[in-house]
């Protein structure tokens, strides 16, 4: 019984809390300065400046289909290479959400910024592309600017059913 008063208790004051009551609107104006420094955005900052500019695809744009089926889930193929100035259109074929995640400890550092901005603007983190649910939604990621190397990705919703690749750079 008494932890029930302590539940109600708590409940009527957070309730009159959240009334509030009639207060006017907060009308203050704040300057915000969006001025940007000289040379770019400040280190450290994660914003477009700072993760580089996407550079557009120069060569041919390969299709990889993005797979879920009674076989497995997988990417066909999982392992392309590719030369520098191609694309890879990630189509989803079956078996969604897929999304396309590139192994940020395997991307050497001074190529992050590069691929990261190559993804396009939708994306759930630094070198993860954002959620396709269905049949013939795609990601397009540009290997323009993207130097020789091996890049180890997945598909961050089925990769413990090994949905994995390898994109190699020549």
């Amino acid at each position: 019984m008494r932890f029930y008063s302590l539940a109600i208790v708590g409940a009527a004051l957070a309730l009159g809390a959240c009334a509030g009551g009639d207060k006017p609107a907060d009308t203050t104006a704040v300057a915000v300065d969006t001025a940007m420094p000289a040379g770019g955005m400040a280190a450290g900052t994660t914003t477009p400046a700072a993760m580089g500019t996407m550079a557009a695809i120069t060569g041919k744009t390969h299709t990889v289909n993005m797979v879920g089926d009674a076989k497995g889930y997988r990417f066909e193929p999982a392992n392309i290479t590719v030369k520098q100035g191609d694309g890879i259109k990630f189509m989803v074929v079956s078996g969604g959400p897929h999304n396309v995640a590139f192994d940020p400890a395997s991307v050497p550092a001074d190529v992050k910024a590069q691929l990261d901005a190559n993804m396009g603007t939708e994306k759930m983190g630094e070198l993860s592309s954002a959620m396709k649910m269905n049949p013939n939604e795609s990601i397009t990621v540009s290997f323009a600017n993207i130097k020789a190397g091996n890049y180890p990705y997945n598909c961050v919703p089925h990769v413990a059913m090994n949905m994995k690749g390898v994109v190699t750079v020549q």
